[in-house]
């Protein structure tokens, strides 16, 4: 065999070598799961992203709870924000740590993340007593508060400001996007409930309102609480709630709450998002590692 076959056969060798390794960087999404839910009474879906590692492997991974806006659903961030290509990159380069992503659906039965205000639709209670514990035990996921992070865009990132700020205990840092930040009055909150024709009592529109508007419970909960979740909120430019944005950013910076706030150029889509993805996972990352 003369030298020129030997280096042919050589750069094919190589070739293919690398084109198994660059096969084997990918992580997988599964985006049809279910589990039954006492709470909601029935089943659930939700998503799932495993990094390239998760089938090599026997170690535990941190988490990160990445919540969908209104009118899509546990598939949104997979389909639309493009999950499984941003968060292979972020891994692969080294910005991001090795992690498990979890996108439940809220976009069932009854549009939102919380409790309704009769009492007769508990998302909030599904999402921390059941779906929490589920997938915590179903996958190799680290269960500690540091190794727990929460972020989401629009109705998702109003999911992430309400569940870092009534469990600071569980989530190492929360990053709301393009956040809806809850109702800014009790008159919007009247509105919005009569819109949907949700009925309510007068007397319970005041607790409501203080445990679903972000500016609210900033200035309710402990300063040494809000410091315990490390914050980034990102709001475009352009976003129609930049208003609830600001407010919090506001309300954080008048009890001195460390925090990031970022605004770019941008409005309420898909194009702004994909691009605050690498940096969410870069920024959760620096608390799994302990920064």
């Amino acid at each position: 065999m003369n030298s020129t076959i030997l280096k042919v056969c050589f750069v094919t060798v190589l070739t293919y070598l690398s084109l198994i390794k660059a096969l084997g960087q990918h992580g997988q999404v599964y985006d049809n799961l279910s589990m039954t839910s006492k709470i909601l009474e029935g089943e659930r879906k939700y998503a799932i992203y495993l990094p390239p590692d998760y089938d090599k492997s026997e170690r535990s991974y941190p988490v990160l709870y990445l919540l969908h806006g209104a009118g899509d659903d546990q598939t949104g961030w997979i389909q639309f924000g493009e999950v499984l290509r941003i968060a292979d990159n972020a891994i692969s380069d080294g910005t991001a740590t090795a992690m498990i992503i979890v996108m439940p659906d809220a976009n069932t039965g009854q549009r939102g993340y919380f409790n309704s205000i009769d009492g007769n639709w508990r998302y909030e209670d599904f999402f921390f007593e059941e779906l929490m514990p589920h997938v915590e035990k179903k996958y190799r996921i680290k269960g500690e508060k540091r190794y727990r992070a929460v972020a989401g865009l629009s109705m998702g990132g109003g999911g992430s400001f309400m569940y870092a700020l009534h469990r600071p205990d569980l989530f190492s840092s929360a990053c709301p996007l393009s956040a809806y930040a809850g109702p800014l009055t009790i008159e919007d909150l009247k509105s919005g409930l009569d819109r949907r024709k949700v009925k309510y009592d007068e007397h319970d529109l005041q607790t409501y309102f203080d445990q679903h508007n972000a500016i609210s419970l900033i200035n309710a909960v402990p300063d040494n609480e809000l410091n315990a979740v490390r914050w980034f909120i990102d709001c475009g430019d352009d976003d129609f709630l930049y208003e609830g944005n600001s407010l919090a950013h506001i309300a954080m910076k008048k009890k001195k709450i460390s925090h990031e706030y970022r605004v770019r150029e941008g409005a309420h889509n898909w194009t702004y998002w994909r691009e605050s993805l690498p940096v969410v996972l870069q920024f959760v990352s620096d608390a799994f590692h302990q920064y």
